[in-house]
């Protein structure tokens, strides 16, 4: 699941200078770690939400922990996913 994560961030997001071997699983995603930023946020969680079945939205509190990394992200979709 985390490579399926990894390549999953890399298309969803247009990172072709990436690839899977690049990311670190345990990096954080946003700010010194992978570098992502707010819109890149909501374009993966949009993302998520038509590839998973998964509903991101500001209602969920533990947005920042799913969000941490690649490891914390897979973990979540892995137990949430409906497709």
């Amino acid at each position: 699941m985390i490579e399926e994560v990894k390549n999953f961030i890399i298309k969803s997001l247009n990172l072709e200078d990436m690839s899977p071997s690049d990311i670190d699983e345990n990096e954080p995603l946003f700010n010194d770690g992978l570098g992502l930023d707010s819109v890149d946020a909501l374009e993966l969680g949009l993302s998520i939400s038509k590839v998973y079945g998964i509903q991101l939205d500001s209602k969920n509190s533990n947005l920042k922990e799913i969000f941490q990394n690649v490891k914390t992200l897979s973990e979540f979709i892995e137990k949430n996913r409906t497709k």
